[in-house]
Formats: C-alpha cells, structure tokens, sequence
C-alpha cells in the first residue's frame, strides 16, 4: 500500500510538473508568436497611421488657409488696382500669420514679381535665382495648388512645408501666388512626442533613401542603404507604397518595420520597433511561470483533494467574471443567455438584451489616466447593477461595452430599465478629479425566436451605434420582429 501511495505520489508529480512545464513553455512560444503577429501587423500600423493622420491634418488646414488667400478679393482687388499700398498686404499677411499661427505667409505678384511678407517685401523673384523655381513651377502648373519642402526666403535656415497656392483674377488669369509654410521641426516633435510614447524609432526618408527627418532616438546612417540588414530591403521600401516586414541585426535581435508613402510629401515615413525588451518580459514570466508551477505541484501534493477542490473553485470564478469590475465576462453571458433563451421558449417570456457604452472612456483614459478610468469603469459596474434585478446578468463585453440580459423582458420593459440606470448614471457618477457628470449610450433589442446570441448582440450594438449618432447620454431600440 505504501508503494502503491509513493509510486501515486511519484508519477502524480511528474505529470504535474511536465504538464506545467511544458503549459508554461509552450504558452512562452504561442505568445512570442503573437506578440511578433502584434507588433507587425496592428502596433506598428497604428503608430504610422496616427501620425499620418495627424501630418495630413497640419497640411489639409494649411491647405484650407492657403484657399481662403488664394479667393480673398482684398487680394485680387489689390494686385488688379496696381499694388500701390504695400503695407496694406504686408499688414494682410501679418494678421494670416498671426491668427493662423502659420511661420511664415508670402504673396508674389506676377505683375512686379515682388514677394511680399509679413517682414516686407523680401526680394524680387528671377528665373536666374535656383531659390526662386518653385515660383515660376506654380505659375506653369495646372492644379490650383502644391505641397513641397523648401528653404524659407524669409529664414534661409529654416527649412518649411510650404502650401503654394495659384491666385486668379475675375478672368481667370494668373496673377501671382499666395500661401503658408510649417515648419519641419512640427513634424519632428511630432515624432519626438511618438517615440517617448510608444518607445519606437520613428524617421523619414526620401524617394533615394536619404534620412530626411529624425527623432533625438535614432543614432543610424542618413541612408537607408548603409544600415545593416535594413540595407536588403532598401529597394523593397523605395519602390513599394507601404509595407511590412522584419530583419535580423548583425548584434542580434529582430527588428520589426513598417513604411508608408505620404505622397503630399513625397517622403516615406519609417517606424522601428525592436522585439528585445518585450521578448526579455516573456522570458522572465516564463520562468516565474515555471517556478510557481513547481511550487503549485509542491502545495497540490502537500494539501491534497481539498486544495485541488478550492483550486476548481477558483477556476471557475475566474473563468465567468470580469477581474476588473466584478460582472460576468463573456463566457457567463453565452451560458446563461442559452439557459436564459430555453427558459422563455419553455414559459413563453421574452428575452431582452441591453448593450450598454460609457461616453467618451477614451477621453477619460487620456485626460486623467487608466486608474481613473478603471475605478470609473468599477463605479458603473455598481451603479448599474443596482438598477438590474437579481435574476438579470450584468456582463462586460469589451473595454467600455456592457451587456445586460434580462429574463421575462420585452423591448419596452428593456427600454424602460435603460433609461432608469441611464438617469442613476448621470445622477450619481462623477469624475473623481472635476465632478463632471458621466453618460452612458445604450442599445435594447428583443430576442426573435431562435436567434443567436452574436445576431441578438448585432442589433443592440446597431441599436448602440443610433443613440451615439443622436447625440449620446440616450436609448435607442431596435427592432424587435425580424424583417
């Protein structure tokens, strides 16, 4: 009997610790796989995205500003009354910088080919001048406008993002050219601002290859073609719109890449992302995995049937509720709506559902941090609940999206719950630092007979999406027979 309990105790030791082991290690190889997947195919886009997103928002508003000079008929009016008063223009550039907040505004007329500036008039421009083509380019060109990177007349220095815009008379006939000029150091603190967030390396280069633009972070070569094992690609990216893809560095380690073409600038955007740091935190929670899964088989063989039980509880709990706010979690909210929908064609009752969105998380998350946010997203949770029957379920389905199933409830009984915990939420939530009343928008759609809970869900969330469109802090119902 002995034997048979030491040979139990034995062999029950061993698959515990390799099946442990053995979770722990492949669990360290699935999420390095994923975490690779991440970092190419969503962390990275998304970096190039938001700051593409934010340079065309510089450039479209420059754009916009440029448009309103290129049509003020103070301007037509003033080259077609023979450019007398030059402080009137020079003023009229003046208060475009100034309230636009622009580095620079010019005017060059055809007529005198004088460039006008806040500063005066600057220069006369010539063809003979290499500094002056861009002019007598825009004189020539169709389109009414061009985006290209300049030298600043006013600052040679200065090197500017200039919106150069063609200005005709009631005829349509040239008569001289308007606009306004960004300075390059905008897009660099935007990459400054995006490398210490994300803890990325961010640069530009040319259609050659040439390091245009860079963040304080980036150390390499000014060509692309003298990095090495970024070297390989260099055609790859130089003749391709946007792309993606890794390489080794000669020291060791992967590096993650992503490109994209701004053709406004004609000037590719490049952003960087090693894997090491990450891929040394999966390393350390690999072996604290390992070691607390030896100690695991080290308590399970001390305690026994009753700590396994205890365990099995735990599990449980944690398989059917949200960590963060105490509601159930998605896996509670399939099992009890397939109880839920068996009971009401049992009893003949309807089945409802709410889909339930805290207004603006992301603005809360941003302004006051993630810990606001969370005990924000707690507070809700509370609130909520309160207003819900005990047999109803309270699920979190997503970040700021809650699911509410309720038992023996039509759309109208749904839309009236909806409204009272909307009304309890804007009664009773605050913000903790400004006391700014919070809001919630919420979908309410009836279960159609044998419908599934993805296609309930779908209607509530199309439900949702209407009561953003209205305005928010709103219900919104959808349709409770099917079409």
């Amino acid at each position: 009997m002995q034997r048979n309990k030491l040979l139990f105790a034995t062999a029950l030791t061993l698959l515990l610790t390799l099946g442990f082991v053995a979770t722990s290690v492949i669990g360290y190889f699935v999420a390095e796989d994923s975490l690779e997947k991440q970092i190419a195919e969503e962390t990275l886009p998304l970096t190039s995205d938001n700051i593409f997103s934010e340079i065309e928002r510089d450039l479209l508003r420059s754009i916009l500003i440029s448009s309103l000079m290129a049509h003020d008929t103070f301007v037509r009016d003033w080259v077609v009354e023979g450019e007398e008063d030059q402080e009137a223009i020079i003023r009229y550039l003046t208060e475009i910088q100034q309230k636009y907040d622009t580095t620079t505004a010019f005017f060059v007329s055809e007529a005198s080919r004088r460039y006008y500036h806040p500063d005066g008039v600057l220069k006369t421009v010539s063809r003979a001048d290499k500094a002056d083509i861009w002019y007598f380019r825009v004189r020539q060109m169709n389109e009414p406008f061009e985006i290209n990177i300049d030298h600043d007349t006013a600052k040679p220095t200065r090197l500017s993002i200039f919106v150069n815009y063609r200005v005709e008379d009631e005829s349509g006939d040239y008569i001289g050219a308007t606009g306004i000029g960004l300075a390059v150091e905008t897009v660099a603190g935007l990459i400054e601002s995006y490398q210490r967030r994300y803890g990325r390396s961010i640069y530009f280069m040319d259609r050659e290859g040439e390091i245009t633009l860079r963040g304080s972070g980036y150390h390499g070569p000014l060509r692309i073609q003298a990095q090495p094992g970024l070297a390989r690609h260099a055609t790859r990216i130089l003749t391709s719109p946007s792309t993606e893809f890794a390489y080794e560095r000669p020291e060791g380690g992967t590096v993650y890449v992503n490109t994209r073409l701004i053709p406004e600038l004609d000037w590719f955007l490049v952003v960087e992302q090693r894997e090491s740091a990450a891929n040394a935190r999966l390393l350390n929670t690999l072996i604290a995995n390992v070691l607390l899964a030896l100690g695991v088989t080290v308590l399970v063989l001390l305690t026994g049937g009753w700590t396994l039980r205890n365990y099995q509880r735990r599990l449980e709990t944690m398989a059917t509720t949200d960590r963060l706010t105490g509601a159930g979690n998605r896996e509670a909210m399939e099992v009890l709506f397939e109880h839920a929908q068996r009971l009401g064609r049992r009893l003949d009752q309807p089945v409802s559902i709410i889909n339930l969105d805290l207004d603006h998380l992301k603005t809360i998350n941003d302004r006051h941090g993630h810990q606001t946010g969370d005990r924000v997203l707690r507070e809700l949770v509370d609130t909520v609940s309160s207003q819900i029957r005990e047999v109803d379920t309270l699920c979190r389905w997503g970040g700021d999206e809650f699911l509410i199933l309720l038992q023996d409830t039509d759309a109208e009984a749904a839309r009236l719950t909806a409204e009272r915990i909307r009304e309890a939420v804007a009664r009773r939530n605050r913000l903790p630092e400004s006391e700014e009343a919070l809001t919630v928008s919420q979908g309410v759609a009836q279960c159609r007979a044998g419908e599934s809970l993805d296609s309930l869900i779908n209607r509530a969330d199309q439900a949702l999406y209407q009561a953003k469109r209205d305005g928010r802090n709103r219900v919104a119902v959808a349709e409770s027979t099917a079409p």
